[in-house]
């Protein structure tokens, strides 16, 4: 998402992680349910929590506490679970808290500062601007995806043709 030119709102559902303000473009949720009790996946990459049954199809979970920070998001009865599509891929996004959908007049939606973008950080793609309280920071579903994509790797290099040993002298 970047800055709109004209004078259309931005919808973001809204929700919580670590106390901080998120936002992701609505075009993206499918739907928002209740924390639910998820299944384990053995082996399976660190940012996957594991996978929910949302009424007969097998959905896999991020943490986002995990993703965004270095411990998973919090339990309890305000806890819950984005449905998120993107590019035909569904998977849910664990949060602490949802807080409300909001149409955001595009001229409060901007960039992350420059030294934050120039230094890599691509985690966010847009900072919202709010007179009521702290910043709204709009999620890089991208970005995400490819972060549980790296975490899977854990370290090695992306699988890829075959390296050319150097040759001995």
């Amino acid at each position: 998402m970047s800055p709109a030119s004209d004078d259309a709102p931005v919808e973001l559902a809204c929700f919580e992680v670590h106390g901080q303000p998120y936002g992701i473009d609505v075009q993206h949720i499918r739907e928002i349910v209740r924390a639910q009790t998820v299944t384990p996946l053995p082996r399976a990459p660190g940012l996957i929590e594991g996978v929910i049954d949302l009424r007969g199809t097998i959905v896999p979970v991020i943490d986002a506490g995990r993703a965004l920070g270095d411990h998973p998001s919090q339990e309890g009865p305000r806890a819950r679970i984005a449905i998120l599509e993107l590019d035909g891929l569904v998977f849910g996004l664990r949060v602490d808290a949802a807080a409300d959908v909001v149409a955001v007049a595009a001229g409060d939606v901007g960039e992350p500062p420059p030294l934050v973008s120039q230094a890599g950080y691509e985690t966010v793609r847009a900072v919202v601007r709010r007179a009521d309280g702290l910043p709204t920071l709009v999620l890089s579903l991208e970005h995400l995806l490819e972060s549980v994509y790296r975490s899977a790797l854990g370290g090695r290099e992306p699988p890829g043709p075959e390296r050319a040993e150097p040759a001995e002298p």
